[in-house]
């Protein structure tokens, strides 16, 4: 998990102009890691910042992830999830029943994957989809 100190400062460091509304996006990403979608993050932002638009929040996830600082994630359907990069190999699991999305740590070498001998991987990606440990926890209650 990465944290982020200085969210203006990082976002200069790649490019950004730090406007608010970007500063929000990637500090709701930042502090929830949550693998929200877009309507997610324009509902909790669009409490404090009146003006904002689904517009910008897809532009500028766009931007983020043109950018390398967020990874859009896809495990079913069209629905896009968006989580801050992160380089250590990882997965993610969906829960069918709740919804929610989590990182899986993953140990995986390339080298022994049959068919992949000859290839040269630049970018993988694992999606599980279940019922969580939480949920089947309370089903048994």
């Amino acid at each position: 998990m990465i944290k982020i100190s200085n969210i203006e400062a990082y976002l200069r460091e790649h490019g950004i102009s730090p406007s608010y509304q970007r500063k929000r996006i990637f500090e709701y990403l930042n502090e929830r890691q949550n693998h929200p979608n877009v309507n997610q993050i324009y509902e909790e932002l669009v409490k404090d910042i009146p003006t904002l638009s689904k517009t910008t929040v897809y532009n500028t996830l766009n931007m983020f992830v043109e950018k390398k600082l967020v990874e859009a994630i896809t495990i079913e359907g069209n629905e896009i999830r968006y989580d801050l990069f992160n380089p250590e190999a990882h997965g993610h699991f969906k829960c069918e029943n709740c919804g929610t999305v989590y990182d899986v740590d993953m140990d995986i070498n390339l080298s022994k994957i049959k068919n992949l001998e000859g290839f040269q991987v630049k970018e993988q990606s694992f999606h599980f989809k279940g019922i969580c440990k939480n949920c089947l926890c309370n089903k048994n209650k």
